[in-house]
């Protein structure tokens, strides 16, 4: 199924401007999701607002937002009041500065996104922005509006197109020294850092997110197909927690068991910084239905 951009527009670069859609790089649509279901009829539930004092359902036409101001107080805000609120951003992400992609902290990254250009006139334009942005190997910084919000977007070029990704503001990021300040200085022995060096060398490698699957997707999903099928459900039993209570001991027999393992596998020669050729997309998962239907196993 083709992609849906969740936001179209225009990309600006001070006078040169063309029409863009923004599409989601990452999804969790796929993964297994429940139903919350009357225990006693097997109907399924639906959410209501209900007035605490009254008790009564407050239905969609009856709401409206209110801001906090004091205990019980509160500041009506209705909805063409926010709607009214336009912004330039709105349709337009303006190219507003570049920076050097290293001076990004990666904390301040928030969602990823794929940039592309939205019609053929648009892709001369389009081009000429991604192809100055590669040549001076800069990111640039603009800002787009999306649920009302106006967020920051970083635009780095990613094969024809441009990778997108919302950051958070300065002030939505925590200062570390809130949670490091009462980590003390810890002098140790020289040997139990040679140690974990080379556990980290014995599991050193490339990454590759297809290495890595998700257990609690995949048990999920037998979970299910288990009930379906009337099948004994299998449970798994926690990891028992090691004995050793000697931390250079423990390091040395994590080296052990290291060394008796195959080493991970390391390109030869000079490391490509292109992405890897795109495997060929699995199946859809399908998601939990009635008694009968098939649920595939995820990949």
């Amino acid at each position: 199924m083709a992609a849906r951009a969740i936001w179209k527009g225009y990309l600006k670069l001070s006078l040169v401007s063309c029409a863009v859609a923004l599409y989601p790089a990452a999804s969790s649509s796929s993964r297994v999701r429940f139903n919350t279901l009357n225990r006693k009829t097997g109907n399924r539930v639906k959410r209501q607002f209900v007035d605490p004092e009254t008790g009564e359902a407050v239905e969609a036409d009856e709401q409206v937002k209110g801001y906090p101001v004091g205990k019980g107080s509160y500041v009506l805000v209705e909805e063409e009041e926010i709607d009214a609120l336009k912004l330039e951003s709105t349709h337009t992400i303006d190219i507003e500065s570049f920076v050097p992609r290293a001076e990004v902290d990666e904390r301040y990254l928030d969602t990823p996104y794929y940039l592309a250009p939205d019609d053929r006139v648009a892709q001369e334009a389009f081009a000429v922005i991604r192809d100055a942005i590669r040549e001076k190997r800069m990111a640039g910084l603009g800002r787009v509006v999306m649920a009302r919000r106006e967020h920051l977007i970083l635009l780095e070029p990613l094969d024809k197109g441009l990778l997108g990704t919302t950051l958070h503001y300065a002030y939505e990021v925590r200062d570390q020294s809130t949670v490091f300040e009462d980590i003390p200085e810890v002098d140790y022995p020289k040997e139990m850092r040679e140690l974990a060096a080379h556990i980290i060398e014995r599991k050193a490698g490339h990454f590759d997110p297809s290495l890595f699957e998700d257990r609690y997707e995949n048990a999920l999903i037998e979970l299910v197909k288990s009930k379906q099928t009337g099948a004994p459900v299998r449970t798994s039993s926690a990891p028992k927690a090691s004995n050793v209570v000697n931390l250079i001991d423990a390091l040395r027999k994590s080296l052990d068991a290291e060394k008796g393992a195959p080493a991970k596998p390391k390109s030869a020669g000079k490391t490509s910084t292109r992405a890897p050729a795109a495997k060929k997309a699995a199946p859809p998962k399908t998601a939990p239905q009635a008694k009968g239907k098939s649920l595939k196993r995820a990949s």
